[in-house]
Parts: structure tokens; C-alpha cells; sequence
């Protein structure tokens, strides 16, 4: 009997250990996977005959094809509770606190309307799946894994094809029409994949298993698309004039919001649970792929756009290690 209970132990240490190591390995994929597309991004900058705005088409396949996949596949399967509006609010929070603070910087120092709205796309949003998705499986396991999708997909994703699309296009333009930003929302393939995926989760509906593992196949591709098209657009030029920027938008979306969730939850809600841990370090993620290739597309600095997602995906390595201490103190 001692002996069967030492082997069960045995096991479950085994598996774990194994558990542990595929974390770990998942983690390094990603980021090698990041820094290889991007470099190869930047060394095609020097290929003569390359397409003509090939980073424009590949962004016209990861808006268009990549992100309605993901939503189609993760959205039907979330199970919804009032108790988990804690992470689904951390990019609301982190959003709508972007378009005040940028907007009331901008019109201070006078700043044009792309800028302002460059600004708020790439510091407003966090990478809470692709690099957020690994990184809190190996910290938090599985159940930290079901609150990260949290984070992401009501949270995250219904931003940026709702409000996200709205700011995009109302500052793109110098004369908004309201009729036809809502239009563009409308009428946006994420936002309408959101609905379907909304409307199957409700009727407890879900693909066959072959197109669900065709979408999550589709959704795998977005990080290296878009990680190439911005290496297609980065430049290191030391004179930039976006490095001010670059600098500013990086400590609102590394240090200003994840403390700002932190404040929120811990010290003005009493919040302390694993679900908060999660939370705090999701805000603490890099800028987020999608929402700086969206800005770009809609001719918000897509340079900018490129510094912000080129440079604080390295930093918030640093960060991250920081906000990962003061979310264990929780």
C-alpha cells in the first residue's frame, strides 16, 4: 500500500516535471519565433525587388483572416461569470484610460490627430495571447490559461473591434463621420466573427472538430505575419523623432497600466486572489501586434507603430519580471 502511494507520488512528480519543462519550452518558441520574423523583417528591408508594400498585404491577412480565425475558435468555448469581470475589465480599463490621457497630452503639447491616435492604438492594447498565453500557463498553469483567454478575447479583442476600430478611424481622419466609422465597425470581419462567436456561445454552439482545428491553425500564423510586417517597417534611426514618443507611450503601457490595475484591484478593491495575479501581469504585457498593425493600416506614424511593437516586446521582458514579484505579493 506505502509502496503504490510512493509511486502515484512518483508519477505525479514525473509529470509535473514534464508539465514544467513543456511550459518552458512553449515560452522560448515564442520569443525565438518573435525575434527570428522580426529580423527577418528587417533583412528583407535590403531585398531590391521585393513587392511593392508587402507589409500592407501581409496586414490585410492577419486583420482579415488571421483574427476572425481566433475569435471563431476561443469565444464559443469562454464560460462567463460575474466574478471574472475583474480580468475581462483590464483592457477596458487600460483603453479608455489611454484615449483620456493621450488625448489630453496631445492637445496640450499640440500634437497632430495620427500621432494622438498612434498613441493610444499601441499603449492602450497589451499582447494578452501570444506572448501573455505562455507566459501565464507556465507561471499559473491551466487555470491561469482560462483567465488569460479572459483578458484576451471579451476583453482585448472586443476592444479593439469596437472602440479600437472607432478611435483608429476617428483619428485617421480630419473630418469624422460617425455614420461611417460605424460603418467601418459594422462591417469590420473581426467584429463580425465576434458576433457569430458571441451568438454560438449563447446557444452553446461550436464547430466541428476539423474546422475548429483549422481555425486555431489559421489564428497560429498571426504572430508571424505581423511580427514580419513590422520588421518590413522598422527603422533604427537614432535622430528619429518618434523616439520621445516611443519613450512615452513604452512607460504607459509597461509601468502607468499595469499599476493602474494594480491600484484598482489590490488597493482600492481588496482584491487578492490568483485571478488578480493574472490580471496584473496581462496588463504588464508587451503593445499589443494587432492593434499597432490596425494603427498602421489606417495611417496612424506606422513607423511609430513599428518602434512601439520593435522595441517594448524586448523590454517588457525586463518589466514583466519586475510586475511578476509585486503580483506574487498579492
Amino acid at each position: 500500500m506505502v509502496l503504490a502511494r510512493l509511486l502515484v507520488k512518483k508519477n505525479d512528480g514525473l509529470k509535473n516535471l514534464k508539465w514544467y519543462f513543456c511550459s518552458q519550452l512553449r515560452i522560448m518558441y515564442n520569443i525565438i519565433l518573435i525575434f527570428v520574423c522580426l529580423l527577418l523583417g528587417v533583412l528583407l528591408q535590403k531585398v531590391k525587388h521585393l513587392p511593392v508594400n508587402l507589409h500592407k498585404k501581409l496586414n490585410y491577412i492577419v486583420i482579415y483572416f488571421c483574427l476572425p480565425s481566433l475569435a471563431l475558435f476561443y469565444i464559443p468555448k469562454i464560460e462567463l461569470d460575474t466574478k471574472l469581470l475583474y480580468p475581462i475589465g483590464v483592457t477596458w480599463i487600460g483603453f479608455i484610460t489611454a484615449i483620456l490621457f493621450f488625448s489630453l497630452l496631445g492637445a496640450k503639447l499640440k500634437w497632430s490627430r495620427k500621432l494622438t491616435g498612434c498613441m493610444i492604438m499601441t499603449a492602450g492594447f497589451s499582447n494578452t495571447s501570444f506572448l501573455g498565453f505562455p507566459i501565464i500557463q507556465a507561471l499559473y498553469g491551466n487555470e491561469g490559461l482560462k483567465m488569460a483567454i479572459l483578458v484576451d478575447q471579451p476583453g482585448t479583442f472586443v476592444v479593439l473591434s469596437t472602440l479600437g476600430i472607432f478611435i483608429a478611424t476617428l483619428y485617421s481622419t480630419g473630418h469624422p463621420d460617425v455614420f461611417q466609422i460605424i460603418k467601418k465597425i459594422l462591417f469590420f470581419p473581426p467584429f463580425i466573427a465576434f458576433l457569430l462567436a458571441c451568438f454560438m456561445n449563447v446557444f452553446h454552439f461550436d464547430f466541428h472538430e476539423y474546422i475548429q482545428f483549422s481555425l486555431q491553425k489559421a489564428g497560429s500564423v498571426m504572430t508571424p505575419l505581423a511580427m514580419l510586417s513590422v520588421g518590413l517597417q522598422l527603422q533604427f534611426d537614432r535622430k528619429s523623432k518618434h523616439f520621445k514618443f516611443l519613450g512615452l507611450g513604452l512607460v504607459y503601457k509597461l509601468i502607468m497600466t499595469p499599476a493602474l490595475i494594480y491600484l484598482l484591484y489590490v488597493v482600492i478593491m481588496k482584491q487578492h486572489s490568483q485571478m488578480i495575479q493574472v490580471s496584473v501581469i496581462e496588463a504588464a504585457m508587451a503593445p499589443m501586434i494587432s492593434s499597432s498593425i490596425i494603427a498602421s493600416s489606417y495611417g496612424l506614424k506606422p513607423r511609430l507603430c513599428s518602434m512601439m511593437i520593435g522595441f517594448g516586446i524586448p523590454l517588457s521582458f525586463i518589466t514583466l519580471v519586475f510586475w511578476y514579484f509585486i503580483a506574487n505579493s498579492i
